[in-house]
């Protein structure tokens, strides 16, 4: 799994965006599985959420404000920590992979140097994989966020895009989709300007179907983000 954030094609592929009308993109390369959410779930952590895409579905908690260990205390501060639970057994290198992109994405939105010294901990449980784990195991953790009311500069959520072997983008791809893509792509989009905090990619595409794939992705987060707006909405609504 390789985060290309930083490398000349995705600058190239974000640079080009701008060139390419949201029009031309295909209507049925955003559509989405169904998803779902609940949110306060659980007792004991400040915060947590289920988030449903699909058949994949993960369980998120949430603890802190916390205090620290003073090995990864940071002064100016509050430290992220991030673990993702497997099914069965122990972590391994792909759940790792994941954790860093959710503490980037997480440290990215998160006010942290309101609570130095501190510790924000985020627990991913995997309920079943059943495709785009990384942007269920993202939307869960904002979802959980939410919940336990931690400041943030803004919402995130995930979009992942599979890249068939005859060049078809899907989007929230499936696992058996996935297994028989040549590409695999999961960005992390910010809710102010639709920017792209994370990527996680792997196989290869050219530096149009990465143009492609952002722009899908950015399109189809609109739809999450309205539904984050909803849930709260409802959640917190007055009755009258």
């Amino acid at each position: 799994m390789v985060r290309s954030k930083n490398n000349d094609a995705y600058m190239s592929a974000t640079r080009g965006l701008c060139m390419r009308s949201m029009m031309e993109l295909d209507q049925s390369c955003s559509n989405l599985r169904e998803y779902g959410s609940e949110q306060s779930l659980l007792s004991k952590p400040d915060g947590s959420s289920t988030f449903v895409q699909g058949d994949t579905s993960i369980l998120a908690g949430v603890y802190g404000p916390a205090e620290v260990k003073v090995s990864k205390e940071i002064y100016d501060r509050a430290t992220v920590e991030v673990l993702i639970q497997p099914k069965m057994g122990l972590p391994g290198v792909r759940e790792r992979a994941r954790e860093q992109c959710v503490r980037e994405t997480c440290e990215a939105a998160l006010l942290l140097t309101l609570h130095p010294r501190s510790s924000v901990t985020v627990i991913l449980q995997l309920i079943h994989d059943d495709g785009s784990l990384l942007s269920c195991c993202l939307n869960a953790a904002c979802m959980a966020l939410m919940d336990a009311g931690l400041p943030m500069s803004h919402l995130f959520c995930s979009v992942t895009c599979a890249i068939s072997k005859e060049g078809q983008i899907i989007t929230d791809p499936t696992a058996l989709q996935e297994k028989e893509s040549r590409a695999l792509l999961t960005f992390a989009i910010d809710s102010v300007e639709c920017n792209v905090l994370m990527s996680s990619t792997t196989g290869s595409f050219s530096v149009q179907e990465l143009q492609q794939c952002i722009a899908i992705s950015q399109k189809a987060s609109e739809q999450i983000f309205q539904f984050y707006r909803d849930s709260v909405k409802r959640r917190y609504s007055k009755i009258k």
